[in-house]
Formats: C-alpha cells, structure tokens, sequence
C-alpha cells in the first residue's frame, strides 16, 4: 500500500456520490477524510479520463487508490465492446494514477468469447502488471424456487481460479450468502472488500441495496473485525447508493456514518 496511508484504508468509492458526479466524490472524500477514491469508470467522461482525475487528485490531495472497470449494463459501450480491451484500458488508467486493484465483474451470460479463458486470461494478466485484478461477487436473480444467473462462470468468484477477488457486502445480501464463511474461504485471495449492508429482500427490481453499513442484516462489523485481526492488507470501499438522500448534507451524513463504521471496526481490539 502507498507511504502515509494506514494498513487498511478507507476508501470512497464515486458511485456513492451518484447522481453527483466523479469531482464530487473527490470533493466530499476531501472533506471528510477518507483515505482514497476508488473510481466507478462509466459513461461521466471525467471518471474515464487519467488527465482530469490525476488534475482532481493533486487538487484534493486524495489518491485514487483502485479503479473499477466498466462491467455494469449500463456501461457495456464505455471504452468500446471489447472487454478485454477495456481491462487494458483499466489497468493502464490505474498505474498511471498509482492505484494498486482494478476490480472485475465475471462475464455475462452472453460474452461467449469471454467467458472462455476468462480464468485464465484473468491470471496471465495479473502476472504482467503490479495492478491486483479482484473478481468481484455477484448474485443471480431469483423468483420463487429458481434461480437464474446472469454470469458464467458463476456469480460466486470462490469457485474461480483466479487470484483475487472483490468481497461485495450488499451482493451477499443479494445472493444470500454467508460473507464471513465467503471471506474465510478466500483466505488470501480476499484481496479487496466493498463496504455496504443488505436486506436481501427488496420492493425495488434489484436486491441490491448498497446500504449504510448497519442498517442491513449484513455482518459488516465482523467481517472488518476479522479482516483487521487476521492481517488484510487490502483496502475498504465505502460503496453505498446515496440516491434517496433529499439534500447533499443528507448525503455527506451517509458518508461519513460509514466511514465512522469502517474505522471502529478496522481498530485494534485493546488488550487487557
């Protein structure tokens, strides 16, 4: 990790500002006094360019310390169809930034081509770049007994041959899984963390809820204790949906609850 952070950082990820923009999450990570930025590429043309965000860090004097590859369905055109291509694009953008994790979503159903080889493709080019490639966990969509997943391999990245991977507090919520036994079982390959909280039960058309850490029924608080205790040297990224949040104070008191979250529960437990 960069000089001058602490073992495990505190990151904000530019989503949680959403529909703010990517300046306005370096502004409110500022204020607040998160660690770093993870960046959400999508389609704001700042958030795809090392120009406008190296600008923004050396403004804000807050690093970018991981950066998420465009994956989600409404980004399938940003940097082009190609995903491998835009995993290039992706790592490129991170090591001209410093940022040490570039964060994957498996492919979908439908990326036949890269579906296949996706494993190993993932591997080799974790072994050309100092950059870590965390496959992130997903969940499949269930109505009533079935279940169907948008993701081949699999949502679940612990059945993966690849080197490292992104736990997602809210898409455990999602797919009803167990964080903490998800997180034992990565073991080292547990190489990035996205803080948020779930129901699993949702009104809306997903359940992912990207809630405040403690307001779910997510184990948040044990799985940072346990990562502290057990010597993670990964980062935490506060990924939480602010949409609803009727005012930017409304927001920024978001923000910092889980940020205040995070850092309890990273502490050291004092010994007695």
């Amino acid at each position: 990790m960069l000089a001058g952070l602490p073992a495990v950082p505190v990151v904000l990820s530019t989503s949680s500002v959403y529909p703010e923009r990517t300046p306005d999450a370096f502004a409110a990570a500022a204020r607040l006094g998160y660690d770093g930025l993870e960046v959400m590429v999508y389609t704001d043309p700042v958030s795809q360019s090392a120009d406008a965000l190296a600008r923004l860090v050396d403004y804000h004097q807050v690093p970018v310390l991981a950066v998420h590859a465009p994956g989600l369905l409404l980004t399938q055109l940003v940097w082009g169809r190609e995903p491998w291509a835009k995993l290039v694009r992706a790592k490129e953008l991170a090591e001209r930034l410093g940022a040490k994790t570039v964060v994957v979503h498996p492919p979908f159903r439908w990326q036949r081509d890269y579906t296949r080889g996706f494993e190993q493709g993932i591997t080799r080019m974790s072994q050309e770049t100092d950059v870590v490639f965390a496959v992130e966990n997903m969940y499949p969509i269930r109505a009533g007994a079935s279940e169907l997943s948008g993701y081949t391999p699999h949502w679940d990245p612990t059945r993966l041959d690849v080197p490292n991977v992104t736990l997602d507090l809210s898409h455990t919520a999602a797919s009803a899984s167990d964080a903490v036994a998800m997180a034992n079982d990565l073991g080292a390959r547990l190489a990035h963390v996205h803080l948020a909280d779930g129901t699993g039960v949702s009104s809306g058309p997903s359940p992912d809820e990207h809630l405040v850490p403690g307001r779910g029924r997510q184990p948040c608080a044990e799985l940072l204790r346990g990562a502290a205790a057990t010597g993670y040297r990964g980062m935490v990224v506060a990924e939480i949906n602010t949409r609803r949040a009727v005012t930017r104070d409304d927001r920024l008191a978001d923000l910092a609850e889980t940020l205040a979250f995070a850092r309890t529960h990273l502490a050291p437990v004092p010994v007695t």
